[in-house]
């Protein structure tokens, strides 16, 4: 399982079981992690035990089932379901993903479930994502372009041209890739991490983005882009299939061909 940070406790401890209050005969373990600031106590790990033939086929199901019908205090963010949000990102079965994408047939035994690694907790399920949208605002993931485009008209881009940010439009910003990074982990301070990195790609690839040579600029640095050691967990966690390491990569390509 992936590392995760406990919010300035020491250790996990055994919570709260509670038991399916049905005879039902297919049924689900779900063990929790739980943190409140408004307690003293260390986090622990509650288990539920859920009807799987009265819940909904993800572990976003299972964890809304948990929070309507057993306990109302447990926390964590959610809102599309269909995997387009990134709001319900957590670690799941020691795998960073997405709640509502995540199938609980594919979890084989009890279902643990933890927030994204080396983050501060807010509570429960929640991480402070503050500081990873401060990174993101630093790359400017918006169009900039000096000049109008014709008057009542979109700007232009070939097929050739739009297919060169498929793979990058595509992230939901859910931060699973930045928080399975030991990069990101060690140096999340000064390393932008991939998934702000794959964002800055974006708009570089993008044609009709206008301030290329000002965004690499502002990337030639030791810390921000350059603490990826392509260790490839991005890639291999992220929950759209999309490919943040090769976007470090590009950006690093253009950097070579600056010099």
């Amino acid at each position: 399982m992936a590392e995760f940070a406990l919010p300035k406790h020491s250790k996990i401890v055994k919570g709260i079981d509670y038991p399916i209050n049905s005879e039902a005969e297919n049924t689900k373990k779900i063990n929790v992690y739980r943190w409140s600031p408004d307690d003293d106590e260390n986090p622990r790990i509650d288990s539920y035990t859920i009807d799987l033939d009265q819940c909904g086929p993800m572990v976003l199901d299972a964890l809304i089932k948990i929070k309507q019908e057993i306990d109302s205090s447990l926390t964590f963010r959610r809102s599309c379901r269909e995997g387009i949000c990134g709001s319900c990102s957590m670690n799941i079965d020691g795998t960073n993903t997405l709640a509502c994408l995540k199938s609980i047939d594919d979890v084989k035994g009890d279902i643990n479930i933890y927030p994204l690694p080396h983050m501060e907790v807010i509570k429960d399920l929640v991480p402070d994502l503050s500081k990873a949208y401060e990174q993101l605002t630093s790359v400017k993931p918006w169009l900039q372009s000096k000049s109008d485009p014709e008057k009542g008209k979109s700007r232009k881009q070939s097929p050739k041209e739009r297919e060169k940010i498929d793979g990058l439009w595509e992230c939901v910003l859910c931060f699973s890739c930045s928080t399975s990074c030991p990069s990101y982990w060690w140096n999340g301070d000064k390393y932008l991490g991939p998934a702000v990195l794959l964002q800055a790609y974006r708009w570089i690839a993008d044609s009709r983005d206008e301030n290329t040579e000002q965004r690499l600029e502002e990337l030639e640095d030791s810390f921000k882009l350059y603490r990826c050691h392509t260790i490839m967990n991005c890639t291999k966690t992220c929950p759209k299939g999309l490919n943040p390491a090769k976007a470090i990569g590009e950006i690093k390509k253009l950097q070579l061909e600056r010099r």
